[in-house]
């Protein structure tokens, strides 16, 4: 068997463990579909009959800023997920199985694959959930399923991107308590972008900051292929932005597993 065969059938074994656990703990799961209904419900009932007039659209209401919204919500499914998946890792970096692996004759990244490949897995099945809670609230995409097999590919991406980063950040953390709360930033960042509110209708500073951060391109990318909107270069954009976060978190977290096991 090749080096590349054995990488493969190790990360297979490493990402059945993570099922597994998905399997055991569906409320995580619940959980990260959970919160961006809630904000879905919240900003399109609460707020989206004020928001909806202000967006820019002739018939501005609650069904177009629905519409508006989603793309937003799906960003912070994918950015939600990478609480659970930090704290998952810390697990295993505190229970010693990580130091067990480290002297097991198995593919040495693996290991991390399965745990990335698994939260991609359960971050892409929250934003099933949340996609359907989206279409029963009336959202109704104006493109056909070349575009949205576009947009999902894109989320899978970013979901990639973050599940790296978050692997990491796990590693990174001295507890579980710690490895809970490092990923915070990353849930806040959907909020400084377009996802709610067009990024011309802030403070100049905020606006450039809005403009210039990573989930903004996705954001309008999804919104453009889902709604039929101008995407200009914010594809390209949004998807350089995957590939950088993604290879810096692999460096990282390989960097952190191939350190001395004993902690300080």
């Amino acid at each position: 068997m090749s080096t590349y065969q054995l990488v493969l059938t190790d990360s297979a074994t490493m990402l059945r463990r993570n099922l597994r656990r998905m399997r055991r703990y569906p409320s995580l799961t619940l959980f990260i579909a959970g919160i961006p209904v809630v904000l879905l419900l919240l900003f399109v009932y609460v707020f989206g009959g004020t928001l909806g007039a202000g967006i820019g659209t002739i018939a501005g209401g609650r069904a177009e800023y629905l519409a508006y919204v989603v793309p937003g919500i799906l960003l912070i499914t994918v950015a939600g997920a990478s609480q659970g998946t930090a704290i998952s890792m810390a697990m295993d970096m505190n229970e010693g199985i990580i130091a067990r692996f480290r002297t097991m004759a198995i593919a040495r990244s693996s290991v991390l694959t399965g745990h990335v490949v698994g939260s991609v897995i359960q971050t892409m099945l929250a934003i099933v959930i949340v996609m359907l809670v989206a279409v029963l609230m009336g959202f109704r995409s104006t493109t056909g399923p070349v575009d949205w097999a576009a947009a999902m590919v894109l989320l899978m991406l970013a979901a990639l991107a973050i599940s790296w980063l978050s692997v990491a950040l796990g590693m990174a953390a001295g507890s579980v308590e710690t490895a809970s709360n490092l990923p915070m930033f990353l849930v806040f960042l959907p909020f400084l972008s377009s996802g709610f509110v067009p990024t011309g209708s802030m403070p100049p500073g905020l606006a450039w900051f809005a403009e210039h951060q990573p989930f903004t391109p996705i954001i309008e990318t999804v919104r453009g292929l889902l709604e039929g909107t101008p995407i200009g270069d914010a594809g390209l954009v949004a998807v350089g932005w995957c590939v950088g976060i993604t290879v810096l978190g692999y460096l990282w977290a390989r960097k952190l597993y191939d350190r001395d096991p004993v902690r300080s």
